[in-house]
This record gives structure tokens, C-alpha cells and sequence, in this order.
């Protein structure tokens, strides 16, 4: 038990530096998202705006419940806004909406990392899914290989959440250019990067949480 012991202990740092991510972008969304853009441009337009400028005028902009649950859907071509992002004109509005167009251009023009992660997604879920019950499985029946295979299944969940990051970066960068280039003010550009930046913040805490668990499997899989 020392072995997993250690690896707990090597995941708690990353754990409170994850929590720490998440309350910032909520902070950090909440504050911008009382902040209105000087352009006056709601997220939707912004998104409209950006996806007709790129030829993408058959990507359909749909609202969603939920906060911060807004995302690109590349199976159906649809990108989907929160209420807060799709009626509101605040530089987090904008910003967030400006984010996921992103992921439209990225799918638009084949961005291998993008194609990469959606080829990994599918095994990531099931293993996300199912790594602690074959891992567990395999360590109270001793049974190695049970245990073998559920530290597979997670290098594909840590192998998902590490390309996550290029996507989301270069999303954001994407999503920059774009508004630099007259849909909102020069001021409102730092701002908005703080937004991105916050949001970016999360990716990173949880590749960090991914690896720290990676290890720990690691440990238990090899414990005499």
C-alpha cells in the first residue's frame, strides 16, 4: 500500500491545483461577463460574423442550457452557445464565442491535432470509464493483466487530455486574430485574453491531474 499511498500523494497537488483553475475561469467569466464589448456585438453575431468571413456558412449556431457549456459539435457541424454567450454583448461573451468558432476553422481546415483528439475521444471515454474497475478488479483478485489493461485504457485518457491542449491554445490564438481584425475594440483585446487565458488554465490542471493519476496507476500496477 505504500506504493499507492505515494501516488495519492503526488495527485493531491495537482488536484488543488485543478479546483484552483476552475474557480478562476469562473471568476475571471463572471467579472467580463458583467463587462459589455464596445462593439456591442452579442456572441452570436460575433460567431456569425467569424464563420461567414471564413466561407462557413453552413455551420449552424445553436443555444444551450447550462453556463460555460458552450462547444463545437464536429459530427453535425453545429456550434453551440450558452445564454450567456449567445444574447449578451460582454467581452466574455464575445471571447467565448470567438473560442469555440475557433474549433469550427480547426475542423474546417483538417488541424490534425483537432482530427487527432476526435480519433482518441471514443477509446479516452471508455477508459475514463472503466480504468478503476478493471484496475481495482484486477488488484483484488490478482489478476495483472486486468490491471495492465486499465493503465492502457488511461494512457489513452492522458493522451486525449495532452493534444487537448494545442487545440485549445490554438483555438484561442484563432479566435484573437479574428476579433483583432475589426469585429472589437483594441482595449477590449487584453481582457478578452485574460478570459481565454483563464479558461486555457483548466486544460493544463487537468493534463496535470491526468499524468499525476497515470503515475499512480503505474505504482499499484507494480507494487510487490
Amino acid at each position: 500500500m505504500y506504493f499507492g499511498d505515494l501516488g495519492f500523494f503526488l495527485l493531491i497537488p495537482t488536484i488543488i491545483f485543478a479546483m484552483y483553475a476552475q474557480g478562476k475561469v469562473k471568476r475571471t467569466f463572471n467579472k467580463y461577463l458583467k463587462k459589455q464589448s464596445a462593439s456591442g456585438y452579442t456572441g452570436y453575431q460575433v460567431a456569425r460574423t467569424i464563420l461567414d468571413r471564413n466561407g462557413l456558412h453552413d455551420v449552424n449556431i445553436e443555444m444551450v442550457r447550462g453556463k460555460l457549456s458552450d462547444h463545437y459539435d464536429p459530427r453535425k457541424r453545429v456550434l453551440r452557445l450558452s445564454k450567456d454567450v449567445y444574447e449578451r454583448s460582454s467581452i466574455a461573451s464575445v471571447g467565448v464565442a470567438a473560442h469555440e468558432v475557433g474549433h469550427a476553422i480547426q475542423h474546417s481546415e483538417g488541424y490534425f491535432p483537432l482530427l487527432l483528439r476526435n480519433n482518441i475521444a471514443p477509446i479516452a471515454s471508455f477508459g475514463a470509464r472503466f480504468v478503476w474497475i478493471l484496475v481495482f478488479g484486477g488488484l483484488i483478485l490478482s489478476i495483472g493483466d486486468l490491471v495492465y489493461i486499465g493503465v492502457f485504457l488511461y494512457l489513452a485518457v492522458v493522451a486525449f487530455q495532452i493534444i487537448t491542449l494545442p487545440v485549445e491554445f490554438n483555438a484561442s490564438n484563432r479566435a484573437v486574430a479574428q476579433l483583432n481584425n475589426g469585429i472589437i475594440s483594441a482595449e477590449d483585446i487584453k481582457p478578452t485574453k485574460k478570459v481565454l487565458s483563464a479558461a486555457a488554465l483548466t486544460y493544463v490542471a487537468a493534463t496535470l491531474v491526468g499524468i499525476a493519476q497515470l503515475i499512480r496507476l503505474l505504482l499499484l500496477a507494480n507494487r510487490d
